[in-house]
């Protein structure tokens, strides 16, 4: 058994995204001792800025006429795609940035679709494959409240993990990251305790659902 790790966040210390995968990943690892955790911090170390423009130019040219920038692109993809398909089970902490999807993660998404494996109109090759996306969220974002309908990641992300590569998806989200750091939201501290805890054990749920 292997797991596939992928972190989008621009931080490390004090990452709640991070926290909650860290959650799910020792579910994961408590049942499957020893065996092997792969991972990607695309946002400490980010796909090159040109690497999608160079992979969608080398599909056009013929492989002689490539260049080296090209070959690098495409050999980046066959590397992050090989990551996704060697894996049993798949987890995703991307956190919500500015109410849209991670630049890093759009760019990770968008490299992939560039292997033939992961083309558009290719059998999915991760089709029923287990997976968990942890997003964590500044303020709250649920139903009813005055944001709803602001975060324009999860959806997106749901379209390209589920339906598009039809993984066998589970989400768990985090609410109310920044009380504590925004005086703005200290007055929500008691919910977004509640909130966290809830997070914290959607995540161990997960965990154990994704290490089975």
């Amino acid at each position: 058994m292997s797991l596939f790790r992928l972190d989008a966040s621009i931080r490390l210390d004090g990452s709640h995204s991070r926290e909650v995968a860290d959650i799910v990943e020792r579910e994961w690892r408590a049942a499957h001792p020893g065996e092997q955790v792969v991972t990607r911090n695309i946002g400490l170390e980010p796909l090159p800025s040109d690497a999608w423009a160079n992979a969608v130019g080398a599909g056009a040219t013929p492989e002689s006429e490539r260049t080296p920038a090209q070959r690098e692109a495409v050999a980046l993809a066959a590397e992050i795609t090989s990551e996704l398909l060697d894996a049993d089970a798949l987890l995703f902490a991307v956190p919500l940035y500015n109410f849209g999807v991670s630049q890093h993660f759009k760019a990770w998404v968008d490299l992939v679709f560039t292997d033939p494996r992961m083309a558009p109109g290719t059998e999915p090759a991760l089709a029923g494959k287990p997976g968990v996306l942890v997003t964590v969220r500044g303020g709250n974002y649920s139903p009813g409240t005055p944001r709803e309908g602001w975060d324009h990641a999860i959806g997106w992300i749901e379209r390209i993990l589920v339906d598009n590569w039809r993984v066998d998806l589970s989400v768990v989200t985090k609410e109310f990251t920044l009380v504590g750091v925004n005086p703005a939201l200290d007055q929500f501290k008691d919910a977004a305790a509640e909130l966290h805890a809830e997070a914290e054990n959607v995540a161990r749920q997960h965990g154990k659902v994704l290490a089975g």
